[in-house]
């Protein structure tokens, strides 16, 4: 471990620098020799790393994203090779190379910050030495010496003897106890984080050979910890387990608030969205337009739950828009098909009715037709005397008809077919 350690020598300096300058502030208010000033210290340290972490954690999470937008490829050649494991799995590398995606892009942070890790544990393994390392110098290190954690050094390891934690002014049990507290949070932090990436923030719909390295990692992260962990010094239990929690802090917020697509933590969300919508009428702020507008843009592409939010809003008289604005859905607004075209909305259909009613209103047709007046029947302005002629006109059959104004119910107008004579 000396050896990979004093590989990162040229940090060593930077990083007891940092450490000693955040001494000196919680020194005043604690005490210089305080396992709380130098504890803290540490936990400052591991903030201020992070904080410089943040953009490389952003590259991480559009890497991620960028690898999520070919599961439908991945699954593609997942179904066509499904019989020809080497194959599928040169077809996958063939796609992330034509891509410029990175399977292992998870792993960004924790390689980043594995140089202040081992430029830490040489520090305070040269405490533990009673060495002077980078700015720390002989009173600074019986300062550090002297600092204990819940009554455990902090260069004391699980592994050291009991004469060892008699010379740093500790019991061995005590020392144990503390270091083994600390390894178990720390292992069970980094396996709660993992399982939280892999249940709730993960499309479960395609299954990809990134998906089965992260499950593995989810069981071979904490056993790790645990098998080093042993040989950590207190103050490097600190720093690991502070950075396990911001980790845990961090991922929670991201699966909250920008989760996976396809997730269960994307269906959480867009719940939550739905129902703030539906209150209020409106997106809150550029973040939710955001995720609104990336729904309408995938039209028929989008996923269970998001056809489920955009039906949702449909169904409260809501329509998304291609800004991620959402509107009143009226009958004259222009709702989201589908497809994420533009549709006007649909003209409803008349009721259907029965036979019955159909019979029912040709014969109040007909009512009203004859109780109506037509062309033909004469004004009240005519005079009375004829009204009687034309009565007269009106009864007189036509030539040719046989006396008969119009056929009889049932039968057919026009010339009759004669009978057919008796054949008596």
């Amino acid at each position: 471990m000396d050896t990979i350690a004093s590989l990162f020598s040229f940090i060593t300096t930077p990083v007891s620098w940092v450490i000693v300058q955040f001494h000196k502030v919680y020194g005043a208010l604690f005490g210089e020799d305080t396992g709380w000033a130098w504890g803290l210290s540490i936990v400052s340290l591991v903030i201020l790393i992070r904080i410089c972490l943040i953009p490389l954690f952003v590259k991480q999470i559009k890497a991620t994203r960028a690898m999520q937008t070919l599961q439908p490829e991945m699954k593609k050649i997942q179904e066509r090779y499904k019989n020809d494991k080497q194959r599928q799995s040169e077809e996958m590398m063939k796609l992330y190379k034509e891509t410029g995606t990175n399977p292992l892009s998870s792993c960004l942070p924790i390689l980043a910050q594995s140089p202040f890790f081992f430029a830490l544990y040489h520090v305070l393994n040269s405490i533990a030495n009673n060495d002077t390392i980078g700015v720390i110098n002989e009173s600074l290190l019986q300062s550090a010496q002297k600092a204990h954690i819940f009554g455990a050094p902090l260069a004391a390891t699980f592994t050291d003897s009991a004469a060892e934690a008699a010379a740093l002014d500790a019991s061995i049990t005590t020392v144990r106890i503390v270091t083994a507290i600390m390894i178990v949070l720390m292992s069970l932090s980094q396996f709660y984080t993992q399982r939280q990436l892999m249940t709730k923030n993960v499309d479960t719909t395609v299954k990809t050979p990134f998906m089965q390295q992260q499950k593995m990692l989810m069981y071979i992260f904490p056993i790790m910890f645990a098998v080093f962990g042993i040989n950590f010094p207190v103050g490097v239990l600190v720093y690991w387990l502070t950075t396990n929690v911001w980790t845990m802090g961090q991922q929670m917020y991201v699966i909250h608030n920008n989760p996976t697509p396809g997730s269960k933590a994307q269906a959480a969300y867009l719940e939550r969205l739905l129902k703030h919508v539906t209150r209020h009428g409106k997106t809150r702020n550029r973040r939710e337009r955001a995720i609104v507008k990336a729904i309408v843009v995938k039209g028929r592409d989008r996923n269970e739950y998001e056809r489920k939010f955009i039906n949702g809003l449909n169904k409260e008289g809501l329509a998304a828009q291609a800004d991620g604005t959402v509107i009143k859905g009226e009958s004259s607004a222009v709702a989201t098909a589908e497809d994420g075209t533009p549709t006007p909305a649909k003209r409803q259909q008349p009721k259907r009715q029965t036979k019955a009613q159909r019979q029912a209103g040709a014969t109040k047709t007909d009512a009203e037709q004859q109780s109506a007046p037509t062309s033909l029947t004469k004004s009240d302005d005519e005079p009375e005397d004829a009204k009687p002629a034309a009565a007269a006109k009106k009864a007189a059959p036509k030539p040719g008809t046989g006396g008969r104004s119009k056929a009889q119910s049932g039968q057919r107008k026009g010339q009759q077919r004669p009978k057919s004579p008796s054949k008596k």
